[in-house]
């Protein structure tokens, strides 16, 4: 997708410089930013599709940057870029609404494939509600309504719901979440894939609520209102 605009968040120049100029020669348009509160400010305008951003950031840290665009309702696909690799760091960024997470030193070509699978996710949420029991998926606002309660959801999990809504029912393997949720050449493990569908069960299901999403372990997910 030769027309994405790419905000670069990094606060070594030089390093963001290089990665800008790599991406302009594949045809993205670029904005570099180098401190957290840069991106803050310039994440809440709305014009880009991707956000690549590190970890430690001055001024702000990247988890704390896309928690708070989240709040906000940013519709740009944010993928950490970073040397913090244990899981728990990997957690924490997904969590914080974070598409993806990409950990340094990295090959250019897998970034490239994250830009790509960045692309085709956005098509997944169509601009229809899609409806299971007393949950209702309206992507195009990005958000899950359950009763009363409006939730905002990342593009990554409104993809993933939308799978599981239109197969709702039936047992969703975890390759097909992660083909239709990321894409075939997209790097994501089973576990990055557990973190989102956690997430989303939080948002789901609150307490005294019935369950609607389950693990089928070993194979997949569905959406049921009785175990599957």
């Amino acid at each position: 997708m030769r027309d994405m605009h790419i905000l670069i968040v990094e606060d070594k120049r030089s390093l963001a410089g290089h990665l800008g100029r790599a991406l302009e020669v594949e045809g993205y348009a670029v904005t570099l930013a180098y401190d957290g509160e840069e991106a803050l400010r310039l994440g809440k305008t709305d014009a880009y599709d991707v956000m690549l951003l590190d970890v430690m950031l001055p001024r702000m840290d990247g988890f704390t940057v896309i928690r708070k665009l989240r709040e906000v309702r940013m519709r740009a696909q944010a993928i950490i870029v970073s040397a913090r690799d244990s899981m728990q760091d990997i957690v924490n960024g997904l969590d914080a609404g974070a598409d993806d997470y990409l950990t340094k030193p990295f090959a250019l070509d897998v970034l490239m494939a994250k830009l790509r699978a960045a692309a085709r996710r956005v098509p997944v949420c169509a601009p229809t509600s899609l409806e299971f029991e007393d949950l209702v998926l309206r992507p195009h606002q990005f958000e899950l309504q359950r009763g009363a309660r409006i939730a905002p959801l990342t593009r990554t999990e409104c993809a993933l719901l939308g799978v599981l809504m239109r197969r709702a029912r039936f047992v969703v393997p975890h390759a097909v979440l992660i083909e239709e949720g990321w894409s075939s050449d997209a790097d994501v493990s089973y576990d990055s894939l557990y973190v989102f569908i956690r997430a989303l069960r939080c948002k789901i299901t609150h307490p005294g609520e019935i369950d609607l999403l389950h693990t089928v372990r070993g194979v997949g997910y569905c959406l049921r209102s009785e175990r599957c």
